[in-house]
């Protein structure tokens, strides 16, 4: 296909292979490299944002949970809030003291929202601003069913809404000092989750970041309705095991890339940035980049298309001038065409074009001329009508004579030269080449009568199949002369037709004579001429030339054993 294509367009494939494709490829990889250093950047970015963000909020956790671990320690708010104030305004004191410890928290920690103790004194009087009894509401919260299950450690529960509509999350603490299995106390610190958004509220450009809690519900996040709902309702992975690191996930439909860190009360900081947010100017350059290339391509492709018309001009010239030759035409002009590699050629050319000129009209034609006459002179020699009229003489002449054995051996042999004439054909059918056989075998037998015994297995659908003449007769006469042992014994011989495959037809001529000696095989394939004018070696060779180097005559033999010729033809008809 390729070798069939026009110079011009040879040239303007070179051309795509050797410009284009490296050009696409330079593109894809400056788009590879250019995509892989802003991800490894973004990155970064975001993880530094990621530890910023729970750095901050570590430390401000440490500082709630080390106010609560104060007034865990307070013995005199557990004295207060475990005395009997059923007769008595004592309580007034314990307010008193109250207010001013939780009001300087407050002031001194303006993030705190709110401060309640829950208490299960029913003695003291609950003011419903700090002190709150412990009813049934309370107990269906979900910090209270964390805080019941641990002695004293505090516990953050996630963002809910207050009585004022505002989102807040909790630290509740146990309040059981001296007194493991009898808390006096709920300690309930509330923050706005704005305390924890303003960690973040600068770093949310372009980007979700997001608190979620150690069971993966949305503490704070810049999209205030994510709030309260599971992370892993969002993404399609959850969050790995590790304490901090990366992943790829989808979000909102966009692939993304995530960042997190994990805080050590459990909780996450997130990050998610979706690839189309820091790839988009990527994209845009490798666009451009792109289009560019393909201009430069364009044109360079037009100045080749013109370029390239000049030089395959004069190619075309040189190539109407060999077609002028090989029309036996040589009167040629090609003008000029310059003193360049083409040009050199062009005048070899013409002295060539001009010598063969001069060798055909002074020596081939003669020569022609001359095998044209001794073919004439051969072919009169064996004129197939003039034979036949003479078989037919001498066949009719025995027959008036009485000698039958005479009359059949002639026709036999006509027969046979009917056959392998074959009016010049070269080409017949096995079943032809078969019955040539036949009549050479029942010219010899009507000489060696008993001797030869000779058995057909063949194929029958094979008959039609196409084939050289005169490739089993040489070997029917190898074996009839130099396999017979003698007078007594003579010779079994087997012919046998099959297919081998789907393409192919093996005919083996088998005997059970004296069999050769290796370098009698070996001087039988070296000979090309035998009794009959057809050796092995002729055979092959014609067979060869017909139909193709896989084909052709083996021969096996062993002394005292016999000789098998295998002739392997192709299946055609």
């Amino acid at each position: 296909m390729a070798l069939n294509m026009r110079l011009r367009s040879k040239l303007f494939v070179v051309y795509l292979l050797l410009s284009i494709i490296p050009l696409f490829v330079f593109v894809l990889y400056s788009y590879a490299t250019i995509r892989s250093e802003l991800t490894e950047q973004t990155y970064s970015a975001m993880s530094n944002t990621v530890s910023q963000i729970a750095d901050n909020l570590q430390d401000k956790m440490d500082n709630w949970s080390k106010i609560t671990a104060s007034l865990y320690l307070d013995v005199n708010l557990q004295d207060y809030l475990t005395r009997d104030y059923s007769n008595s305004t004592n309580y007034l004191e314990a307010y008193e003291y109250i207010n001013r410890v939780f009001g300087n928290i407050r002031t001194t920690n303006p993030d705190i929202h709110s401060i309640q103790v829950y208490i299960p004194n029913d003695k003291f009087p609950a003011d419903g601003f700090y002190i709150r009894p412990i009813d049934g509401s309370v107990r269906q919260t979900g910090w209270f069913k964390q805080v019941s299950q641990t002695y004293g450690k505090a516990v953050y529960g996630t963002t809910i809404m207050d009585q004022d509509q505002n989102r807040v999350f909790t630290l509740a603490r146990l309040l059981n000092i001296n007194s493991l299995n009898y808390p006096y106390g709920i300690l309930v610190f509330e923050m706005k989750e704005d305390e924890i958004y303003s960690l973040m509220s600068k770093e949310s450009s372009n980007k979700e970041i997001m608190v979620t809690d150690a069971d993966g519900v949305i503490v704070s996040a810049s999209d205030k309705s994510l709030v309260s709902k599971r992370v892993d309702d969002l993404l399609p992975t959850k969050l790995p095991q590790q304490a901090s690191g990366t992943f790829d996930t989808v979000y909102n439909g966009e692939r993304s890339l995530a960042v997190y860190r994990t805080l050590t009360n459990g909780w996450h900081t997130l990050s998610i940035a979706p690839y189309s947010s820091f790839l988009a100017k990527a994209d845009s350059a490798t666009r451009n980049i792109l289009w560019m290339a393909l201009s430069i391509t364009l044109s360079a492709v037009i100045l080749l298309y013109f370029t390239s018309g000049l030089l395959t001009k004069r190619f075309e010239k040189l190539l109407n001038g060999i077609r002028k030759v090989g029309r036996e035409d040589f009167d040629i002009r090609l003008g000029d065409m310059g003193n360049d590699e083409i040009g050199q050629v062009s005048g070899a050319f013409m002295k060539m074009s001009g010598k063969i000129d001069t060798l055909i009209n002074e020596v081939y034609k003669k020569e022609i001329a001359k095998k044209e006459t001794e073919l004439h002179m051969l072919q009169s020699q064996i004129n197939p009508h003039f034979l036949y009229n003479t078989l037919g003489s001498i066949s009719a002449l025995a027959l008036k004579q009485g000698d039958n054995q005479v009359y059949a051996m002639v026709q036999h042999l006509a027969k046979f030269y009917r056959i392998s004439l074959n009016k010049g054909k070269h080409r017949i059918s096995i079943g032809e080449e078969l019955e040539l056989t036949r009549n050479y075998i029942s010219i010899q037998q009507t000489r060696f009568k008993d001797l030869l015994h000779v058995t057909y297995d063949v194929d029958e659908t094979l008959r039609e199949c196409s084939t050289i003449k005169l490739i089993l007769q040489p070997f029917v006469e190898n074996s009839i002369h130099h396999g017979i042992w003698n007078d007594e014994r003579g010779i079994g011989i087997v012919i046998r037709v099959h297919a081998a495959g789907m393409d192919r037809v093996v005919i083996d001529i088998i005997d059970d004579g004296m069999g050769m000696t290796k370098e009698r095989q070996e001087m039988a394939l070296r000979k090309t001429e035998s009794g009959s004018g057809f050796g092995v070696r002729n055979v092959d060779e014609r067979i060869r030339l017909a139909f193709g180097e896989e084909y052709g005559v083996q021969c096996y033999s062993r002394v005292g054993i016999g000789t098998q010729v295998r002739i392997t033809l192709p299946r055609v008809y």
